[in-house]
């Protein structure tokens, strides 16, 4: 039987120091986003299709464990406004930092 899969707890902020969507965010951003950039690069792919297509097969291996479509779409629209959000902060306060390309 597949584990229960918490997208609240994966998608929402608890402020805490330990805040598990903090970190994940700094892994994704430090790690995740420039590993797939050089990928891109090295393989000759268009910018943004690991982005793109690895986002979606990671997201089908949650659907695989049971999670439904309509729950990721939900979750996803969310964390997709948080960014949004995010970024419009960044262009009122001058852009991102630099280096965080």
């Amino acid at each position: 039987m597949p584990m229960k899969i918490d997208l609240e707890a994966l998608s929402n902020h608890d402020l805490s120091d330990d805040c598990i969507v903090c970190r994940t965010q700094d892994v994704v951003s430090m790690a995740l986003i420039p590993a797939a950039a050089a990928w891109e690069l090295a393989n000759e792919l268009p910018r943004f299709s690991v982005a793109l297509h690895g986002a979606a097969s990671l997201l089908g291996v949650m659907m695989e464990e049971g999670v439904q479509r309509s729950e990721l779409e939900a979750a996803l629209s969310d964390l997709l406004d948080e960014i949004e959000d995010g970024i419009k902060e960044d262009t009122v306060m001058g852009g991102p930092p630099q280096g965080s390309a």
